[in-house]
C-alpha cells in the first residue's frame, strides 16, 4: 500500500523536487556554463517517461517565476518561441536515445562514451533549434553574433551535462558504499579544499591564470585515480564552481570561453579516466577471486594427488606384503615338503635299485630338481631375498640380476653410489624392481649387447633422493615395441612408471638413435636412523 502510494504521487513530488533544483540553479547560469541545461537532461535521463511531463511543466512554471522575479518581461509568444522549444528538443532527443540503449551509467568507458556522445548530439540539436528560433524572430541578427551564440549556448549546455550528470547518476542511482563515501570525503577535506585554496591565491596573484586552471586539473586527476569516474566528476563539479566564484571573488567576471572549454575538455578526459579505473579494479578484482578460487582448487588438487599417491603407496606396500606372505608360505611349505620328498627318494634309493626301479627314481629326482629351481624363481620374483641379504648396491652389483644378463651374453656395467640406508623400504624395492623387469626386457625383447645401470643416492633440501638411469643398446622402442607385459610377472615398462608413480617419482623414457634409457627420480619419504645429511655424489 505505502508503495503504491508513493507511486501514484511520484510525478508531482518529482515535479516539485525539479522546480526547487532549477530556481536554485538559474542565477547560475552563463553564456559558457549552463548547469540548468545538465539538470534537465540528468532528470530525464534518469525519470521513467511517464513522468517527463511532470518535469517539463515544474521548468516551465519554474522558469516563468525566475524571469518574473528578474523583472524580465514576460510575452506570451516569446516565452513559448524563447522557452518552451529547448525542453520539448530535449525530451525529443534523450526518448529517441534511450530507445538506442542509452542508460545512466558510468561504470565503464563505453557507458561514459555513449553518455558523453548523447549530450553532445542532444546538446547540439537544442543549440541549432534555439538558433533558429533566434534567427526567425530576429531575421535582422547578423549571422556572425547568430554564430557566436550558437558556440557558446553548445558549449555551455555541454559543460552543464558534463558537470551536473556525473554527480545526479551518484546520487541516484550508482551510490557509493559507506567505506568509499568515507574515503571520499576524506581526500575531499584533505586534498580538494587545500587545492581550491591554491587556486584562489593563484588566481587572484599569478599575471596568467591559466596556470591556475591548469593546475586545478591535478586534484582531479589524483581522484580519477583514486575513485573512479565518481571522484571524477565531483572533482570536476566542485572546481568547476571553485573557478567560477573565484573569477566572480576577484572583481573579473565569468570566466572566458577559453577557460570553460578547458573544463570540457579535462572533464571528459578525466572522467573517462575514472570509468577507465573503475573498470581496472573490478578486473583486478574478478581476477584477484579466480586467483583465490584457483589456489583453492590446486589446493584441492593437490590433496586429492596426495590421497591418490598414499592411496597408491599403500597398495604397494599391501603387495609387496601379501608376496612376502606368500614367499614364506612358499618356501616354508612346499620347500620343505620337497627337501622332504627328496630326503625320503635317497633312502629309498636302494630298494629302488633292487627292485629294478632305479631309473624312476632319477627320474623323480629330476624333476624334483626342476620344481626346485622353479620355485626359486618364483619366490625371487615374489620378493628378492637377495635384497634383504646383500643390500641394495650388492644386490645390484654381484645378484640374480648380473647371472641373468651373464648368462644371456650381455655386458652388465654398474656405478653405484651413495648410501641405501638413506632410504625408505618401499624405494629400495622399487629400484630394485626397476632395474630386475628392465635386465628382464634387455634380455628377453631388445636383442642388446650391453646393459649400463648408474645410480645415485644423496640428500637434497626436500629430502633423501636416488637417481637411476639405465641403459642398452637394443632395438629400442621405435623399431620393435616391447611389450607391456612380461612373462614371470612383471608388466613391463607400464608396470615400472606405475610404481614410480605411486611413490610420488618420476619415470622419463628418453629417445635416443640406438637402445633405450630410462630416467627415474625417486623421493624417499623417511631417512635411515643414525645418517647424517649425505651430498648427492657426481653424476
Amino acid at each position: 500500500m505505502r508503495l503504491s502510494g508513493f507511486s501514484r504521487f511520484a510525478g508531482p513530488l518529482i515535479a516539485l523536487a525539479y522546480a526547487a533544483a532549477w530556481v536554485m540553479l538559474w542565477p547560475t547560469e552563463q553564456p559558457y556554463w549552463v548547469l540548468p541545461f545538465g539538470l534537465r537532461f540528468g532528470a530525464l535521463l534518469l525519470t521513467r517517461s511517464r513522468n517527463w511531463l511532470w518535469i517539463l511543466g515544474a521548468e516551465i512554471v519554474a522558469s516563468a517565476f525566475c524571469e518574473w522575479r528578474s523583472g524580465l518581461p514576460i510575452g506570451g509568444a516569446g516565452f513559448l518561441l524563447g522557452d518552451a522549444p529547448e525542453p520539448l528538443m530535449v525530451a525529443a532527443c534523450l526518448w529517441l536515445l534511450r530507445r538506442a540503449h542509452l542508460h545512466a551509467s558510468l561504470s565503464t568507458p563505453e557507458d561514459v562514451a555513449r553518455l558523453l556522445l548523447s549530450a553532445m548530439v542532444t546538446a547540439t540539436v537544442a543549440t541549432a533549434g534555439n538558433a533558429a528560433m533566434m534567427a526567425s524572430m530576429h531575421p535582422a541578427a547578423p549571422v556572425e553574433m547568430l554564430g557566436t551564440t550558437f558556440g557558446s549556448d553548445l558549449l555551455g549546455n555541454y559543460l552543464g551535462v558534463l558537470l551536473m550528470v556525473p554527480a545526479m547518476v551518484l546520487v541516484f542511482r550508482e551510490r557509493p558504499t559507506q567505506a568509499s563515501m568515507a574515503e571520499l570525503l576524506l581526500d575531499g577535506l584533505l586534498v580538494m579544499l587545500p587545492s581550491l585554496a591554491i587556486l584562489i591565491t593563484l588566481a587572484e596573484y599569478s599575471p596568467q591564470p591559466q596556470f591556475a586552471r591548469v593546475l586545478s586539473l591535478a586534484p582531479v586527476l589524483f581522484f580519477a585515480f583514486r575513485h573512479g569516474w565518481r571522484g571524477a566528476g565531483l572533482a570536476m563539479l566542485i572546481t568547476s564552481v571553485g573557478l567560477n566564484v573565484t573569477e566572480d571573488m576577484i572583481g573579473r567576471g565569468a570566466p572566458t570561453a577559453a577557460a570553460h572549454l578547458f573544463l570540457a575538455v579535462a572533464g571528459t578526459g578525466t572522467l573517462m579516466l575514472g570509468a577507465a579505473t573503475d573498470a581496472l579494479r573490478r578486473s583486478s578484482e574478478r581476477v584477484a577471486q579466480q586467483n583465490t578460487h584457483l589456489a583453492a582448487a590446486n589446493q584441492r588438487l593437490d590433496q586429492l594427488a596426495r590421497q591418490l599417491r598414499d592411496a597408491a603407496r599403500g597398495n604397494l606396500q599391501a603387495e609387496e606384503s601379501l608376496r612376502r606372505h606368500m614367499a614364506a608360505e612358499l618356501h616354508d611349505e612346499l620347500g620343505q615338503n620337497l627337501t622332504a620328498i627328496q630326503t625320503h627318494l635317497k633312502l629309498a634309493q636302494s630298494r629302488l635299485g633292487s627292485a629294478g626301479l632305479e631309473d624312476i627314481g632319477m627320474s623323480i629326482n629330476g624333476i624334483l630338481g626342476h620344481m626346485r629351481k622353479a620355485l626359486h624363481r618364483m619366490l625371487d620374483s615374489l620378493r628378492p631375498s637377495v635384497l634383504d641379504e646383500f643390500g641394495l648396491l650388492r644386490a645390484l652389483d654381484e645378484g640374480p640380476i648380473r647371472d641373468m644378463l651373464t648368462a644371456a651374453g650381455i655386458t652388465y656395467v654398474t656405478d653405484l653410489r651413495g648410501e641405501p640406508r638413506l632410504l625408505d623400504e618401499d624405494t629400495l624395492t622399487a629400484i630394485y624392481r626397476v632395474v630386475q623387469e628392465s635386465a628382464t626386457n634387455v634380455v628377453r625383447h631388445s636383442g642388446a649387447s650391453r646393459m649400463a645401470l648408474r645410480l645415485r643416492i644423496g640428500v637434497r633440501d626436500s629430502g633423501p633422493v636416488a637417481i637411476l638411469d639405465i641403459r642398452d643398446n637394443g632395438t629400442g622402442l621405435s623399431a620393435q615395441p616391447r611389450p607391456m607385459r612380461t612373462d614371470g610377472g612383471g608388466r613391463g615398462l607400464q608396470g615400472m612408471s606405475d610404481r614410480i608413480t605411486a611413490l610420488g617419482g618420476l619415470f622419463r623414457i628418453r629417445p635416443e638413435p640406438v637402445g633405450l634409457h630410462l630416467r627415474v627420480l625417486l623421493r624417499s619419504t623417511s631417512a635411515g636412523s643414525g645418517i647424517g645429511n649425505f651430498p648427492i655424489p657426481g653424476q
